[in-house]
């Protein structure tokens, strides 16, 4: 039996198991906060503390779908299944819709500082960087 898949490219994999620890990361990160490891939260003033854990049940709930939904998309992506990029544009958005909120809508940057901006940049690009992957592995015959 033949593969009638394209040829994988190696920067693929290499995206795909960035992709895996970064959003495993994303997945550690909420649930450490959440539970309220210390080691996650050191260097938090009380203020932003208090700004943290008073945000509304919405959207820390979308906030952990979010997460969670990146990092199965990610799973897809090493795996080379088609429903990778949809569930990629879908944690963005879960992702955008929150920290529009967050940032702006609550005064965050405020908060939390400029550094909380540009990490939300970051992780934003991030994610639209893997969408746009499996995007493009998908019109180039690589997801199955």
């Amino acid at each position: 039996m033949s593969d009638s898949h394209a040829k994988t490219p190696i920067w693929f994999w290499i995206l795909a198991v960035i992709a895996i620890l970064w959003n495993g990361y994303g997945v550690f990160a909420y649930i450490a906060t959440q539970y309220q490891w210390a080691p996650a939260l050191e260097g938090l003033t009380e203020e932003q503390l208090t700004y943290f854990y008073s945000m509304p049940a919405w959207s820390t709930g979308l906030w952990a779908v979010s997460v969670m939904v990146a990092f199965v998309a990610s799973i897809f992506l090493i795996l080379r299944k088609g429903p990778a990029d949809i569930m990629f544009l879908l944690g963005m958005i879960g992702f955008l819709i929150t920290n529009i909120y967050s940032l702006f809508v609550r005064g965050g940057i405020a908060i939390m500082g400029t550094p909380a901006l540009i990490v939300a940049v970051v992780i934003f690009l991030s994610l639209l960087g893997f969408f746009w992957t499996a995007r493009w592995a998908s019109s180039a015959g690589i997801m199955k």
